[in-house]
């Protein structure tokens, strides 16, 4: 084999041929073709028939990651030129193979070994070959005549900067070729000889960049020529008084400050150029601001950079301030340098933000470090002298290149990561590590300077665990001069480090202020005010009740008064436990505790104790002991009596005193929590602890004044109704039963002796509280819909509701838009704002142009639904408005759906009126679009008449007809001189002449002629009276000098029309023009008219598509609120968005689709669901089948779906938007008239200012978590990514590169975060930034979205998932929305603004319908009420935007802590409203959200929100908001986020409560008891007590918000036919299975953990599940609980006493047994196609075969019980001693079944003795002996003796027969005894699995555990057969299944969807 060496000699070449094949021949020799086929394919063409090879592309995207960076361009640039210059290709692969054996030469890395084969074979194919092909002599002369034609065309274009797109990338792509082929070139020419080449005019590598071109060439940019740019690039490099470059090692000077900053502190190069960028384009938006205060626009002004200064280091100065340190910005005196000054420390903080990685979630932890490097810049820009070594003060860590990286930021990373680490997945207990929020911590007590700069990495800080070692031994170590340099510098600056008194052995220092500990308390311990207050309440309300008060002022009765006030004496104890809380719960947190917290934590616990002896003592002692005084004659009171307990209680309450004087003047309070004086600290020392965030919450006077009322209101409603219903009637039952003695049990009493019946009490009073702690959130839910509803209407919301309300207000819709969306003129000044009522009559705007400027957006909008398919080409020509220059004079011509019929409505009125003038007039013009349409017909035919008629003759007689009309008007006599009668015989005609004008056909021209003399005859000869135009036909008329004669009489004029027309009046060709020119515009509006004359009433429907409809009047109704004022485009806030993006769909492959099969696919699904707007897209694609458009058809499937393809095209329209509006900022009239579209195509400089003000404002980028490993695998989304950014140009992907780096002959790997965009359909790295480690150690998606962040710019920020949409009409009002940012809300500027969410995808599914108005109440009605008055709104959905740069200087816009922040959204809002953020929200502008439809997915999302609420109960965020907030603010924040899930929980366990009370109180005889005692003495109360202590079901309520959003939104009248529909299609059903799912997950999550992240999938979800997967996903959620209250409530009904009618028993548990019957019933109700009986029989089939599937390693939970079992217990083999206690006293509630059922049987012959209990326990243990008998003869017998193993089976049987005959006959056993024992010990074995599951490390090992495992695994089977059985009946009738399908699919039915074709196609699909 001929080695491959270039016609020119080149040694290196040779050399590393020979290297590579002497070092790797065996190994590359024995990798096969087709191993390296796969991974690297290349491309053999043969010529024709002769066979000749031609070379062909070869793969330039899949390179290994060792070296695909390096190699990837010379490999595009081979494929690219390969066709035209075969040789240069060559050379460029050859180059490549070079630089990556280089790289590489062991081939260690994964995939190099085949891409070197793959590549050394295709370099041998094409040596020869291409050679041959050489026109030049040499390989370096082929390579220069390649490199000097791309270099010579770039040169002549280059400085164009308004080339069309197509030359645009034709320059880019030969710059590009150009610069590699420069490298090579200068490669193999010093391979030639060192002058083989010379350097001149080269054009080297350039970097991309990703909005401002920086570098030399890039000045021709549209958007380098803003001024704003310019200046800003000024100030950045403005390098005067710098050190000198030599000092760092840098040969020439600075470029810039970022270059400067680079070089001090070894920053890497992809940081660097990312946030220059980014401060630039800061820097460059805020000077616009401020330019009206400037003078010169290209100068910056000192106010942009000051004000830039103040929101990046507010809280870096705040943190300072707290800690008690001096901050290190320190700037000179002169003006000029401090701006330079500032803007480097700017600089620095955004390089070490930018670099940060991981530590971005620790915004203190930064403040750490930039206080260091801030004070050692100081210390080199000033060129200070180190004292010691008598040198300048240079970093500590140097500037060699990553050494921050490396230096500081690795350090702490792996801190973070190995704490991770010991988390187990988050599976760990909190205690035993530390998140992210504890390591920041560190940071906020001085303690945490002992740290040090450089870091001592000995230091606790970084000590991992305990067993562990520090990261000591990785520390980096300083040469002796820079360790004694920097031990000079912490000596002049003492304050940095504290000198250490002695050296300690480093440990860990363990959690940080706070300790996630999972319980229950967790809820007291965050609230414990409002559950004190509930709680004295209650003691309140009972006294109050117990002394049966007759008037409020009895309440100072001295006996009730003092009874009353005893209530101190519980708010002591309560005091006490919650001491004993904090002190247990973060004990754990003790090492880093400041000494001053552990005293007042210990003198709390002190004085808590001191109270609770003092206060009893004192009220014992002094009890209706008073000492009284008299007062003065004729007071209000008497005397004053008190006590010495009432003294003690006043000095007890003078803490809260002082609380409520702080409360009422909320500026003092916060002034007091954030002031840093002695005073003010020691002040609050007592009430506040020491931490950095939740200090100055306190919201203004009028905020605390609204929220206070609101919650007065609630609490009063919710006092009166407990009061009323729930406790006072039951304090008479209870004195009876405290009365009544009862000697005879039912069964045996453990305690006989226990007085007063406490038992029963216990029974009837236990539900009741827990109905009094939960209610207050049903009265919320009442008053959140009055308030909510009121705000709503004062706010204008459902102003244009309906197309009718749309049209009779759309003349309306031009001034609003020009008060909302046109920025106010210099001359003008602010707009006026809206009042309630000022909206209702509207003016035309008086501004000029505004009409037009609403024309152009109107159209833009109807053409983007159009581009939608939401509406057809009819629809569109129907609602597009005409532009004319009539518009500047205020005449509008309206659309046509608003004219619809109204002309010819007139011509009716017209013809049959009889009377005068004036009152047709008035009859006309009172329809004012009558009148509209009527003018514009009027007009249009005089526009088409003057176009169309040429002749003199004609047109004079034309002008006479209309001018005898026009003065018969103005006099009022047209009635007298016309017959209007003939009107409609008129409109005929001139509807035929204007489809003969659209048609243009030519040879129609005779017919044209004719409609114009029917027109003319039916005006002279039938309308007109008085008819003097006909004696103009006779008379010669002289026009211009030309002479017409006529020479015929009239009544010759209209005969022998085709015979003779060349003589007719019209016929001469030259009288008319006709055909008219297709694209005139005159065409335009003849089909205008033509519509206008033609349309009937339908087209007053438009449009007809749903959604367009909810589109346009939202959009409408928006326009009526209160929106700030609309600035330019040039001065509007710059914004971002981010959408993390995962695995999801990109769009619907054709595969998925399935579109070759025309009925087993998606689009026929997606057809059927979507029928209207199918039809539109085949309309627009202008044909009748779906063939050949694939691509097309795969975008409209994908807009459809819940897909990453919808959601950028979204949010592309922010940039549409953005340069429309810019567009209408700086366009004159002309242009406007010329419209958007056609001056974007001939106006390229105004167009390329456009794109420039577009890329300043707005950037979107979509972080990819998977990117990288998609494009390794060459991933079909990695494909649909790449179209993504090729159909977006703007559009940038961030993801995180996994490397392998050849170190030490090894391949480590190497982690960045990269930035791309495409060019040229390739895709182009511009940014690269190493990081320390693998970025995703947290939670996924917070991780995803911090990598990425970096890359986004401007002010604002806005998240947005991935299953989101936007519209053009909504981001028309994004910098309106901006502009809020600007206000104040109260004391503060929000910091977060919140958005409303559309969800899209409630049409078909009636679960769907139900999840979207659920949805949409809460997005709407609920946060409205959240936001204002009750100030408690956070971060709930993604459409939110934040202010960037307060959140990017405060941890993020999510938190990343693995487990407890599984919600991570909402701690954002937690997070900034900690940090003194304020958000609102505003609901003038809203973005689409597609949600889960199938009951799995939503029982998934689900359980993942609950499983969150229940991680944020035990997180600090929630316990520092509960004990900061106020009172009443701290109600609100309670009962609108864990509150809701805890009440929810509470709801259950009370029915659970009053059932197992119940029970006992039947099965014990109590109650039985207690009646006849009762009917004795004719106490009726005492049996209602017993009898109604049923659950009042007021969940209901909580449904209130939805009607009243509804309402508000579409009428009140639809609102109650929706909500009634709702329940007639079980909605109900749904609500409460789902209130199932969240108390299941909250309530075990909270007591065991095991809180994950549940994939729901988005695909569209229309399938069957199977049985099996709904007993999996449901068991123990829902079925099994469902059982439980079933068997209660059997018990209940065979053993009860008090009812005395099944009827009365049926309307008191009604509802529970509505509840057990859901939790079992709904996931089959739900279920498509879940009643068919060939899906039932495939479930049993699948079921059986799961239920008996032996597990094991790597068997999925979906194929074996026993692997779903065991999965099952996950949260117990996590949890720890306590939760396992818990949960095994749980499980005892099981036990009382037996204990009590045993009693009442007959066998037991009515004795009450304990061994009865005992002989139970005895046949359980026999019965299970017996069963375990018959498991050991199956694996003993069963495979070899079968015969024996049936004999013994079948004496087993024989004999439990014969003992119960036996005990039948003997001890007279019933079958009722029978069924009763079933009911008895069901329910024990059941709890003997509970007990052992829960023990199972103590028994895993022995036997009892598999009998365990067996015993479950019967009960499953048992509860499964129990559950299918109804199943399989219910299919076996055909009406079931129809009418299941009608309730499932009712809104699908609606819309006249076929639902049984697409269920039987997914049936076919998805049977096994």
């Amino acid at each position: 084999m001929a080695e491959i060496v270039p016609a020119d000699p080149i040694d290196d070449h040779i050399g590393i041929r020979s290297n590579y094949e002497h070092g790797e021949t065996s190994s590359a020799a024995s990798t096969s073709t087709a191993t390296a086929e796969p991974f690297f394919q290349s491309l053999a063409i043969t010529n024709g028939g002769s066979g000749e090879y031609v070379p062909g592309p070869f793969d330039s995207e899949r390179l290994p990651s060792v070296f695909a960076s390096e190699i990837q361009r010379f490999l595009r640039v081979a494929n690219i030129i390969g066709k035209e210059e075969p040789r240069v290709a060559y050379l460029c692969r050859f180059h490549a193979f070079e630089i990556s054996h280089n790289l590489d030469k062991s081939s260690s890395g994964r995939g190099v070994r085949q891409f070197k084969t793959a590549l050394l074979q295709r370099l041998e194919q094409d040596e020869h070959v291409t050679i041959r092909k050489r026109k030049e002599k040499s390989d370096t002369r082929e390579l220069k005549r390649v490199y000097h034609a791309y270099r010579d065309y770039f040169m002549r274009h280059d400085k164009a900067f308004d080339l069309e797109q197509s030359h645009r990338e034709k320059l880019i792509n030969a710059r590009n070729i150009a610069s590699v082929l420069f490298e090579v070139l200068k490669t193999v020419s010093n391979a030639a000889g060192p002058r083989a080449f010379t350097d001149g005019n080269a054009i080297p590598k350039k970097s991309e960049f990703n909005i401002l071109p920086l570098d030399q060439g890039g000045i021709q940019h549209a958007i380098m020529q803003q001024s704003e740019i310019k200046a800003a690039i000024a100030v950045m490099r403005n390098v005067r008084g710098l050190p000198p470059a030599q000092d760092f090692k840098k040969n020439g000077g600075f470029v810039d400050l970022f270059d400067f900053l680079q070089h001090c502190f070894g920053f890497q190069e992809g940081n660097v150029a990312n946030q220059r960028e980014h401060l630039i384009l800061l820097l460059a938006n805020m000077h616009t601001r401020q330019t009206h205060n400037q003078t010169s626009v290209l100068k910056l002004g000192e106010g942009t950079v000051d004000e830039l200064m103040k929101k990046f280091f507010k809280n870096y100065t705040n943190w300072c301030k707290f800690l008690g340190r001096k901050n290190n910005i320190l700037l000179p005196f002169v003006k000029q340098e401090a701006q330079q000054y500032k803007i480097l420390y700017i600089g620095l903080y955004l390089l070490i933000w930018g670099e940060a990685a991981n530590l971005r979630f620790m915004p203190e932890c930064l403040c750490y470090i930039f206080h260091n490097m801030a004070y050692e810049l100081h210390g080199i820009l000033t060129g200070a002298i180190s004292l010691t070594t008598w040198e300048k003060v240079m970093p500590a860590y140097g500037g060699e290149p990553e050494s921050f990286l490396n230096n500081v930021v690795t350090p702490i990373y792996k801190v973070i990561s190995e704490e991770v680490e010991k988390s187990k997945g988050g599976t760990a207990e909190h205690s035993v590590w530390r998140n992210y929020d504890d390591l920041n911590e560190y940071f906020w007590s001085p303690d945490c300077f002992g740290i040090g700069w450089p870091m001592r990495l000995d230091h606790d800080f970084f000590v991992v665990g305990p067993e562990s070692k520090s990261t000591a031994n990785n520390a980096i170590v300083l040469s002796p001069d820079k360790s004694k340099e920097k031990k000079d510098e912490e000596a002049e600056d003492a304050t940095e480090e504290p000198p250490a008194e002695e050296i300690h052995e480093p440990q860990w220092p363990g959690k940080t202020n706070f300790v996630e500990i999972r319980s229950f308390w967790q809820i007291f311990r965050s609230f414990d005010r409002m559950w004190s207050f509930l709680i004295l309440s209650l003691q309140t309300i009972i006294i109050i009740a117990c002394h049966d008060l007759g008037s409020p002022l009895q309440l100072f009765d001295a006996i009730v008064f003092e009874d009353i006030i005893s209530i101190f004496i519980t708010s002591a104890f309560l005091k006490l436990i919650q001491a004993i809380l904090d002190i247990t719960f973060t004990w754990k947190a003790r090492y880093t505790m400041e000494y001053s917290q552990k005293v007042k934590l210990l003198m709390k616990l002190i004085f808590a104790l001191i109270w609770t002896i003092v206060l009893p003592v004192c009220y014992a002692n002094s009890r209706r002991k008073y000492t009284c005084y008299s007062t003065k004659y004729g007071s209000l009171v008497e005397e004053w009596c008190f006590t010495s307990y009432m003294v003690a209680a006043a000095i007890y309450l003078t803490s809260n005193a002082v609380n409520v004087v702080l409360y009422l003047v909320p500026a003092f309070s916060k002034y007091m929590e954030v002031s840093n004086h002695k005073i003010c600290k020691v002040l609050s020392w007592w009430t506040q602890p020491r931490v950095y965030v939740g200090r100055g919450m306190q919201e203004d006077q009028v905020s605390v004044l609204k929220y206070t009322l609101f919650w007065i209101l609630v609490l009063c409603s919710k006092f009166i109704f407990s009061y009323s219903f729930e406790i006072k009637p039951l304090i008479a039952p209870t004195r009876q039963i405290m009365k009544i003695g009862v000697r005879k049990y039912d069964w045996h009493e453990l305690f006989p002796r226990v007085k007063s019946n406490a038992g029963a009490i216990v029974a009837v009073w236990t539900p009741v509280v827990i109905v009094y702690f939960m209610d207050i959130q049903i009265w919320y839910s009442v008053f959140c819909t009055i308030f909510g509803g009121l705000y709503g209407i004062l706010n204008h919301l459902g102003e244009i509701r309906t197309l009718g309300m749309l049209r009779s207000r759309f003349d309306s819709l031009p001034s609003a838009f020009n008060v909302c969306l046109i920025p106010p003129s210099s001359k003008r000044g602010k707009k006026k704002r809206k009042g309630f009522l000022s909206n209702i009559f509207q003016k035309m705007p008086d501004e000029k142009g505004a009409i037009a400027k609403f024309v152009v957006v109107w159209n833009q909008i109807i053409n983007h639904l159009r581009l939608e398919d939401l509406i057809s080409n009819r629809e569109m020509d129907l609602m597009l408005m005409p532009m004319s220059s009539e518009l500047f004079s205020r005449k509008v011509r309206w659309p046509v759906f608003l004219l619809a019929n109204k002309f010819s409505t007139a011509l009716t009125i017209a013809k049959d009126f009889e009377g005068k003038d004036e009152i047709l007039a008035k009859k006309i013009t009172k329809d004012k679009y009558m009148f509209y349409a009527v003018r514009e017909c009027y007009e249009s035919l005089k526009y088409v008449l003057e176009i169309l008629v040429v002749g003199n003759l004609e047109k004079r007689i034309i002008c006479d007809i209309l001018g005898e009309i026009e003065k018969s008007i103005q006099e009022s006599c047209l009635l007298k001189k016309f017959n209007l009668k003939v009107l409609p015989a008129l409109q005929a005609k001139v509807i035929e002449l204007a489809e003969l004008l659209m048609d243009g056909d030519k040879d129609h021209q005779y017919k044209v002629v004719k409609a114009l003399q029917d027109m003319f005859e039916l005006i002279t000869n039938d309308m007109m009276v008085d008819s003097r135009i006909l004696d103009m036909i006779h008379i010669p008329q002289i026009n211009e000098g030309e002479y017409v004669y006529l020479t015929r009489d009239i009544d010759q004029l209209f005969e022998g029309v085709n015979s003779d027309i060349e003589t007719l009046l019209f016929a001469n060709e030259n009288s008319i023009h006709f055909p008219l020119p297709e694209n005139d515009p005159v065409i335009e509006k003849i089909k205008r008219f033509h519509l206008l004359l033609t349309v009937k009433d339908t087209a007053m429907d438009m449009p007809a598509n749903i959604d367009a409809r909810r589109r346009i009047s939202f959009f409408a109704t928006s326009l009526f609120t209160d929106m700030p004022d609309a600035p330019k485009v040039r001065n509007t806030l710059p914004f971002s968005v981010i959408t993390p993006y995962y695995v999801e769909d990109v769009n619907f492959s054709l595969k998925e689709l399935g579109s070759d099969k025309e009925e087993d696919s998606i689009i026929f699904y997606l057809q059927k669901i979507f029928p209207d707007e199918w039809k539109n897209f085949m309309q627009r694609m202008d044909c009748e089948n779906q063939k050949n458009l694939e691509d097309d058809l795969r975008q409209w499937a994908s807009f459809r779906g819940q897909t990453l393809c919808r959601t950028v095209r979204g949010m592309m329209y922010y940039r549409e938007a953005l340069k429309l509006q810019a567009f209408l900022d700086m366009a004159e009239d002309e242009d406007i008239l010329e419209g958007y579209e056609t001056t974007e195509k001939s106006n390229r400089a105004l167009f390329a200012h456009l794109e420039a003000l577009a890329d300043m404002k707005y950037t979107y980028v979509v972080s990819c978590q998977s990117f990288a490993s998609q494009k390794a695998k060459n991933d079909p989304h990695y494909r649909d990514i790449i179209d993504l950014m090729i159909r977006y140009p703007s559009l940038r992907v961030a993801y995180v590169e996994e490397k392998e780096e050849i170190i030490q002959r090894k391949p480590h790997k190497v982690y960045s975060s990269k930035l791309v965009k495409v060019v040229n359909g390739f895709e182009q790295t511009i940014y690269q930034i190493k990081l320390p480690g693998p970025p995703d150690i947290g939670e996924g998606k917070p991780e995803n979205q911090n990598s990425s962040i970096v890359f986004t710019r401007g002010e604002a920020l806005q998240t947005i998932d991935m299953n989101q949409d936007n519209y053009l009409e909504e981001a028309l009002k994004m910098r309106n929305l901006l502009q809020e940012f600007l206000k104040c809300q109260g004391r503060r500027p929000p910091t977060i603004l919140g958005l409303r969410e559309h969800i899209f995808t409630g049409s078909v599914s009636s679960l769907a319908w139900f999840m979207s108005y659920q949805e949409t109440s809460f997005v709407t009605i609920g946060q409205r009420l959240l936001a204002n008055p009750l100030r408690v709104r956070f971060h709930y959905g993604h459409p939110d935007v934040f202010d960037r740069v307060f959140h990017i200087t405060r941890g993020g816009v999510s938190k990343a802590s693995k487990t407890i922040n599984l919600s991570e959204d909402v701690f954002a809002g937690f997070n900034s409203i900690l940090r003194r953020g304020c958000i609102s929200y505003h609901e003038y502008l809203q973005v689409g959200k597609g949600r889960d439809v199938g009951l799995n997915q939503i029982s998934k999302f689900e359980a993942k929100v609950a499983n969150g609420n229940s991680e944020q109960t035990i997180s600090r965020d929630i316990f520092r908001l509960g004990r900061q907030f106020d009172f009443f603010r701290m109600l609100s924040f309670y009962f609108t986020t864990i509150g809701f899930y805890f009440s929810s929980l509470m709801s259950v366990i009370g029915i659970y409560v009053f059932l197992y009370g119940q029970l006992y109180l039947v099965l014990s005889g109590l109650e039985r008891a207690l009646i006849i005692e009762a009917r004795i003495k004719n106490v009726q109360s005492l049996e209602t007590a017993l009898a109604s202590q049923s659950f009042i079901q007021l969940g209901l309520l909580t449904g209130l918000p939805m009607v009243m959003e509804i309402g508000l939104e579409k009428g009140f009248l639809t609102a109650v036919k929706d909500f009634v529909l709702m329940q007639l299609q079980l909605a109900a059903v749904f609500f409460t299975f789902s209130l199932g799912t969240k108390t299941h997950y909250y309530g075990r999550t909270i007591l065991h953990g095991g809180a994950k992240y549940r994939p729901t999938g988005r695909k569209v979800v229309v399938f069957h599940a199977s049985f099996t997967e709904n007993y999996r996903l449901y068991s123990r959620s829902h079925f099994v609980k469902g059982f439980e209250l079933m068997l209660l409530l059997i018990v209940y009904n065979m053993f009860r006493r008090s009812y005395q009618s099944n009827v009365a028993y049926v309307l008191i548990t009604y509802a529970i047994w509505f509840m057990s019957l859901t939790w079992l019933c709904a996931p089959f109700l739900f279920n498509p196609a879940g009643f068919s009986w060939t899906k039932t029989v495939d479930d049993w089939k699948e079921w059986n075969k799961w239920i008996r599937q032996q597990g094991g390693i790597g068997i999925q939970q979906d194929k074996s019980w026993h692997s779903w079992w065991d999965d099952e217990q996950a949260h117990l083999r996590r949890s720890g001693l306590f939760s396992r206690l818990a949960e095994i006293l749980l499980s005892l509630r099981f036990f009382i079944y037996q204990y009590g059922l045993v009693y009442h049987l007959d066998i037991s012959q009515h004795s009450k003795n304990f061994l009865v209990y005992v002989l139970s326990w005895i046949v359980i243990v026999a019965v299970f002996l017996l069963v375990k008998a018959v498991n050991i003869g199956r694996q003993l017998f069963s495979a070899n003796y079968q015969l024996g193993f049936r004999i013994f089976k079948a004496f087993l049987f024989v004999a439990v027969i014969a003992i119960i005959i036996i005990l039948s006959v003997i001890c007279e056993l019933s079958l009722m005894d029978i069924f009763v024992c079933c009911l008895a010990f069901m329910p024990t074995a059941w709890g003997l699995i509970q007990i052992a599951q829960a023990a199972r490390p103590k028994i895993e090992h022995t036997g009892v555990w598999h009998f365990t495992r067996a015993l479950a695994r019967e009960f499953d089977y048992g509860m499964g057969i129990v559950l299918f059985g109804p199943i399989a009946i219910l299919a076996w009738l055909p009406i079931i299944k129809a009418f299941h399908a009608r309730i499932l699919f009712n809104e699908a039915f609606k819309r006249h969807l076929q639902i049984q074709p697409i269920l039987a196609v997914k049936k076919k699909k998805h049977r096994p």
